[in-house]
C-alpha cells in the first residue's frame, strides 16, 4: 500500500498517524514533538498538567501555565502540527481551550463526553475541531448540533472503539462485547453518518480510527475500510520521547493479557487499565483519604469515589506505583522493548507499505 498523506481542513501531513492525547501527564512535549518531526501529527493532552500544590490555591491558573508551558516547549522542538486533547468534562474545559487558541494551535481535539459547544469556545474558524465519538449516532448528534448551533462542521472526526485506553465511550456491558463494536464494524456507520455533512458544506470530514491499532498492517487494513487516518497511543508509552517515569513503562513490558482490566472510575465512566498493586487494594475494598478543593472534573463524584484520579495517575505519571494508576490500551501487554519514535515510525511505514 502506498501511504496517504492526511488531510484535516488545510492542514496536510504525509503520515496518517495521530498520536493519542494521553492524560496525564503521559504525552507532553517530547514525544509530542518526536511524532510531529515523523510526519505525523502530536498530541498534548491538556488534563492534569497542573501542579497539585498550586492547583490547591488556584486551579486554573495552574492548569492554564502548565499548559501553555508545555505547548511553548513542544513548539521549540518542532515545526510539525502539533494537537491539543481537551476532555469535555474538564471543569476548566474553556479556558484551556481558550488558551489553546491563544497560543496559536490549530487543532483541538474533544472527547470523554459529546463536545456539543465546542464550536462556541473558538469562534477562529482556522482552528480545526475534531469531536471523539463512539458510534454513527454520536457522530450525527453532535454534527447535526453543530450545524443547527453554529453553522459549522467538524473538520474530522476520530472514532474511538472499544479496545482504546483511558476513558472510554462505551457502557461496562458493551466492553464485554467489544466484538460486537470492533471498529471495522463501527466505521461505515460513522462514514454514513458523516456524509450528509460532507454533502452540505461541500468538503470531506475525515475519519479517524483508533483503539486497538497496533501495527502498519492495523493501519493498511482500517484505511482499506475508508478510513483516512489512525490515532494511535499506547505504542508510544515505550518510547525514550514519552516522558513517564521508567516504572510506568515497566508496567507496559510486564503486563500479561489479562492483566488489562476495565474499571469503574470516579469520572462516572468506564475506563481501561493495568491491574497492579493499586487496583488489587482498591478490589480488597481499600478507600484513599480524598480531600478536593479543586473539583478539575465537572462529573467525578467526590463523595462516593475511592480515591482520587488525578492523583492517582499523576501518581503513576512519577512511578509510585504503590498509589498509582496506570491507564493503557487493550494492546499494551503487547508492547515488549523500548523503541524510539523514529524506529517505531519507520516499523509502521514499513509494514503499512508491506501490505
Amino acid at each position: 500500500m502506498k501511504i496517504p498523506p492526511l488531510r484535516i481542513g488545510d492542514l496536510t501531513v504525509p503520515l496518517p498517524i495521530i498520536q493519542g492525547g494521553m492524560g496525564v501527564r503521559v504525552s507532553l512535549a517530547r514525544l509530542v514533538a518526536a511524532v510531529a518531526n515523523e510526519g505525523g501529527i502530536g498530541t498534548i493532552a491538556a488534563v492534569g498538567l497542573g501542579d497539585i500544590e498550586a492547583s490547591k490555591l488556584d486551579f486554573e491558573r495552574a492548569c492554564r501555565e502548565a499548559f501553555i508551558y508545555e505547548i511553548r516547549r513542544a513548539k521549540g522542538l518542532t515545526k510539525g502540527p502539533i494537537a491539543v486533547n481537551i476532555l469535555g468534562v474538564l471543569s476548566n474545559a474553556r479556558d484551556l481551550i481558550e488558551t489553546a487558541v491563544r497560543e496559536g494551535i490549530k487543532f483541538i481535539v474533544s472527547g470523554a463526553s459529546l463536545p456539543l459547544r465546542l464550536p462556541e469556545m473558538t469562534e477562529d474558524p482556522s482552528v480545526n475541531l475534531v469531536p471523539i465519538i463512539s458510534s454513527g449516532r454520536a457522530a450525527d448528534i453532535v454534527l447535526r448540533t453543530w450545524d443547527k448551533r453554529y453553522r459549522r462542521t467538524a473538520d474530522a472526526v476520530i472514532l474511538e472503539g472499544p479496545l482504546a485506553g483511558g476513558h472510554l465511550g462505551f457502557s461496562i456491558e458493551q466492553l464485554q462485547e467489544p466484538e460486537r463494536y470492533a471498529l471495522a464494524l463501527l466505521l461505515p456507520e460513522v462514514l454514513a453518518a458523516v456524509k450528509p455533512f460532507e454533502d452540505k458544506y461541500g468538503r470531506k470530514i475525515p475519519v479517524i480510527a483508533a483503539g486497538g491499532i497496533y501495527t502498519g498492517t492495523d493501519i493498511a487494513r482500517i484505511l482499506e475500510a475508508g478510513a483516512s487516518g489512525v490515532q494511535m497511543a499506547t505504542r508510544f508509552v515505550c518510547t525514550p520521547e514519552c516522558e513517564v517515569a521508567p516504572e510506568f513503562k515497566r508496567a507496559y513490558l510486564e503486563a500479561r493479557e489479562e492483566d488489562i482490566v476495565i474499571i469503574r472510575s470516579p469520572v462516572g465512566l468506564p475506563g481501561r487499565a493495568i491491574r497492579n498493586r493499586f487496583l488489587r487494594s482498591l478490589e480488597a475494598g481499600a478507600r484513599e483519604k480524598i480531600k478536593c478543593p479543586y473539583h478539575c472534573l465537572a462529573t467525578c463524584n467526590v463523595a462516593e469515589a475511592r480515591y482520587c484520579i488525578a492523583l492517582a495517575l499523576v501518581n503513576a505519571y512519577q512511578g509510585n506505583m504503590e498509589k498509582g494508576l496506570v491507564f493503557c490500551g487493550q494492546n499494551a501487554y503487547r508492547c515488549d522493548r523500548i523503541i524510539s519514535v523514529h524506529d517505531l515510525i519507520a516499523e509502521l511505514k514499513a509494514e503499512i507499505e508491506a501490505y
